[in-house]
C-alpha cells in the first residue's frame, strides 16, 4: 500500500513524560482549556443538532470546523500526556459527535438544502467577505480528528463515521457527473478533503477514496482554484499561485499523502517545492507563517501572523519531515513551537492569540476576532480551537521511526519510551546547550539512534559513555548504530553562541549609523525579545547593541510575572538592556520588539533551496564558501 514510503514516520506507540516548561504548558492547556471547552461552549456540538431547526442559526462560514479542530489537538496532547481524565472526555466527545451524523453521512451545521453547496442564508460574512460555507472544510477537520482518535484507540465508531463522510463525498462528487467539489467554491478550504481521503485510503484500501482524492487534484487546475501541482512543477513560488492563503496548506498536504499511497514522484516534487518556497518567503523570525492570512513572499511583512497559519505550517512541516528526513525541517518545527507556538498561548493555558506578531502586542483571540463568537460558543473561533495543536504536534515529530531505528528530534527534560528504547533526558534545554541522554534498550537487537544536530549549532560535540563520537555536523543527524546496553549514556554539547538574522536595510531613526542594521538575535533555538516590562526604556528608545562585544548575563526578575529566560547586556552607549525569550515577551500586555538595532552583526546569507543547510546562517570570518 505504501508505494512512496516515507523516510521517517511518527512513533504512534511512543510514550512521553515531558518535564520543564513544555510539561507545565501541557498540563496548563489541558486543565484550563481542553477539559472546560466543550462545556463552556456547548454550541460546539449543538450546532450539528440544530442544523435543520427554524429559525436558522447565524454562523460564520467555517463554524463546522470547530469540533474537528478541537478533537485534533485534544488527541495529540493526549498522546503526549496519557492523561486519564482527558482520555475519558475525548471518548465522551467522540460519542456525542458521531451520534449527530445524519443517515447520509453528513456531519456539518448547515440546513438540508444547503449541505455541501453554496449560499447558505444563515452564513454571516467574514470581514474579508469569504462568505461561502466552508462545508467540505469543516468535514475535513472532523475527519482528521476522528482518524487521529481511531489511530490512538482503535475506536471503530470513529473510523465508521469518517468512512460515512467519505462515502457521502464520493456519492456527491465522484459518482455524480453533474456536481463537482470545485463548484462548492472557497476552493483553498473546500478542497482540503483530498488530504483526509488519501489518508483514509491508506488505512482502508477503499479505492473510491483514492479516486476521489485524485479527482480533487485534477480540479486544482480548474480556475480559480489553486493549481498547486502544476504551478509547483513549473517553478511558481507559492505566493504567486492563484490561492496563496494559508488554508491552501491543507489541500497541499494531500499531495504528500498521495505520494505515500501511489508513489507518483510528481506529487512528491510539488509538495517539497512548495514547502521550500514557503520557508523562503513567508516564515517569519519567530517561526510564524504568513502575513495577513496569506503568503506574499516577504518574511518582514508586518501583517498579522495568524495562529491558524502557523499551525498549518507546522502540520505541513511534519509531513515534510516524514517525506524527506531532512533534519533542518525538524529545526524549523522546533523554532516554530518554542517561539511562535508557545508565544501564541497564554502561559496560563486559558487562551491563544489570533496574531502573534514579530513586534507589538498579543491580544487574546476572543478579543481580536470576537466577531466569531455566538450564543452557545462564546469562546470559539478558528484560533481558539486550533492553537494548542502547535504544542500537540510534538507527538508526531519528537521521536520518529526510520528503517534502521529511531531519530530523536526533541530535546528537553523528560522521558520518551519507544519499543526500541527508553530515552531519559537530563537537561535544561532550550535554556542551556547540554543534553544528557540515558539509553535503556528494550531488546538485545542493534539499532540506529539518530540525534538531530541543529543547523545553528556549528561546534556540536557528542560523546558516548565519555568517548567522543565522530561524524557530527550541523544541519544533519549524528547516527549511532550499535547493540545498546543499559547504562549507555550520550552527552550532546550544543553550540549556544549567538546567531543573527540581519535585515537587508540599515536601521533608521536614532540607530541610523554605519553598520547598524535591525537584526533578530537567537540563543540556541530561542528568539530573544526586548520587552519594556523588564526595563524602563520604551521600544522606540532602543539603544544600539554591538555584536562584537555582546555578552548575555542571566538575571532574574523579582516580580511575580517571570519570563522563561531573562538576560542582561550592555549597549554601545553603556546602558543596560534586558532581553527575554520570545514566548514570554508581551505576557504583561506590553508591546515588545524582536528586530533590534545591532552594530556589526554578521551578514545573513540569502536563503538557498539548493543548499538548505546554510539557510539563514550567519557568515562568519573564516567560513568556507
Amino acid at each position: 500500500m505504501e508505494a512512496g514510503r516515507p523516510v521517517l514516520d511518527s512513533c504512534t506507540d511512543a510514550e512521553f513524560a515531558l518535564g520543564g516548561e513544555l510539561g507545565r504548558r501541557l498540563e496548563a492547556v489541558t486543565r484550563q482549556w481542553i477539559l472546560p471547552a466543550p462545556h463552556a461552549n456547548p454550541g460546539m456540538l449543538e450546532m450539528f443538532r440544530q442544523r435543520d431547526r427554524k429559525p436558522s442559526h447565524d454562523m460564520v462560514p467555517w463554524a463546522g470546523e470547530f469540533a474537528g479542530k478541537y478533537l485534533t489537538h485534544a488527541v495529540q496532547i493526549l498522546r503526549l500526556t496519557r492523561d486519564a481524565e482527558l482520555r475519558d472526555q475525548i471518548r465522551w466527545f467522540v460519542g456525542e459527535l458521531t451520534a449527530l451524523q445524519d443517515t447520509d453521512g453528513y456531519l456539518g451545521p448547515w440546513p438540508q438544502e444547503f449541505r455541501l453547496r453554496t449560499g447558505a442564508p444563515n452564513c454571516s460574512k467574514a470581514p474579508d467577505d469569504l462568505s461561502e460555507p466552508w462545508d467540505a472544510w469543516g468535514h475535513y477537520h472532523t475527519m482528521v480528528g476522528l482518524l487521529l482518535w481511531h489511530e490512538e484507540t482503535g475506536d471503530k465508531r470513529a473510523l465508521a463515521c469518517t468512512r460515512r463522510i467519505a462515502d457521502m463525498i464520493c456519492r456527491r462528487f465522484l459518482d455524480n457527473p453533474n456536481e463537482r467539489l470545485h463548484d462548492t467554491r472557497a476552493h483553498e478550504m473546500n478542497q482540503a478533503p483530498v488530504h483526509s481521503l488519501a489518508w483514509l485510503y491508506r488505512l482502508t484500501g477503499e479505492r473510491r477514496y483514492l479516486r476521489m482524492a485524485e479527482q480533487i487534484v485534477e480540479e486544482f487546475a480548474v480556475p480559480p482554484a489553486g493549481d498547486y501541482l502544476r504551478a509547483a512543477l513549473a517553478g511558481t513560488e507559492f505566493w504567486e499561485t492563484p490561492k496563496p492563503r494559508w488554508e491552501s496548506l491543507h489541500p497541499i498536504m494531500g499531495l504528500s499523502e498521495l505520494y505515500r499511497v501511489t508513489g507518483r514522484d510528481d506529487y512528491r516534487k510539488a509538495f517539497e517545492y512548495l514547502w521550500w518556497s514557503m520557508l523562503k518567503g513567508d516564515r517569519h523570525n519567530n517561526g510564524g507563517f504568513s502575513s495577513g492570512e496569506q503568503a506574499n513572499g516577504n518574511p518582514y511583512d508586518n501583517g498579522a501572523i495568524e495562529t491558524c497559519c502557523t499551525v498549518a505550517w507546522m502540520a505541513m512541516s511534519v509531513e515534510m519531515l516524514r517525506l524527506t528526513g531532512i533534519s533542518i525541517v525538524a529545526d524549523e518545527l522546533e523554532l516554530s513551537m518554542l517561539n511562535a507556538g508557545l508565544g501564541m498561548m497564554s502561559p496560563s493555558g486559558r487562551w491563544v492569540t489570533y496574531n502573534t506578531p514579530m513586534a507589538g502586542e498579543r491580544l487574546a483571540s476572543a478579543h481580536s476576532i470576537v466577531f466569531q463568537s455566538r450564543a452557545g460558543t462564546p469562546e470559539l473561533n478558528c484560533c481558539s480551537v486550533n492553537g494548542p495543536r502547535a504544542l500537540g504536534l510534538l507527538c508526531e515529530w519528537a521521536v520518529m521511526r526510520r528503517a534502521d531505528g529511531i531519530a530523536l528530534n526533541y530535546y528537553g527534560p523528560g522521558t520518551i519510551k519507544t519499543p526500541e528504547a527508553v530515552l531519559t533526558q537530563t537537561t535544561r534545554y532550550p535554556l542551556a546547550g547540554r543534553v544528557e541522554i540515558a539509553v535503556a534498550p528494550r531488546s538485545k537487537k542493534a539499532f540506529t539512534l539518530a540525534l538531530r544536530i541543529p543547523h545553528w549549532s556549528e561546534k556540536t560535540r557528542v560523546s558516548l559513555n565519555g568517548k567522543p563520537v565522530s561524524g557530527v555536523r550541523a544541519g544533519g543527524y549524528c547516527e549511532i548504530n550499535r547493540r545498546w546496553s543499559n547504562g549507555d549514556t550520550l552527552r550532546i554539547d550544543l553550540d549556544f553562541g549567538l546567531h543573527y538574522w540581519v535585515r537587508e536595510t540599515p536601521a533608521s531613526g536614532q540607530a541610523a549609523e554605519a553598520e547598524v542594521f535591525h537584526a533578530s538575535i537567537y540563543r540556541g533555538p530561542l528568539l530573544l525579545a526586548y520587552d519594556p516590562h523588564h526595563q524602563a526604556a520604551d521600544p522606540e528608545e532602543l539603544p544600539v547593541l554591538d555584536a562584537a562585544t555582546l555578552k548575555l548575563r542571566k538575571v532574574t526578575d523579582p516580580r511575580w510575572l517571570k519570563p522563561w529566560l531573562l538576560f542582561e547586556t550592555i549597549a554601545r552607549d553603556g546602558s543596560k538592556v534586558r532581553l527575554c525569550d520570545f514566548a514570554s515577551a508581551g505576557a504583561a500586555g506590553t508591546a515588545y520588539e524582536t528586530w533590534l538595532p545591532v552594530h556589526g552583526a554578521p551578514a545573513t546569507e540569502p536563503f538557498s533551496r539548493e543548499n538548505p543547510l546554510r539557510s539563514w546562517r550567519a557568515v562568519r570570518p573564516g567560513d568556507k564558501a
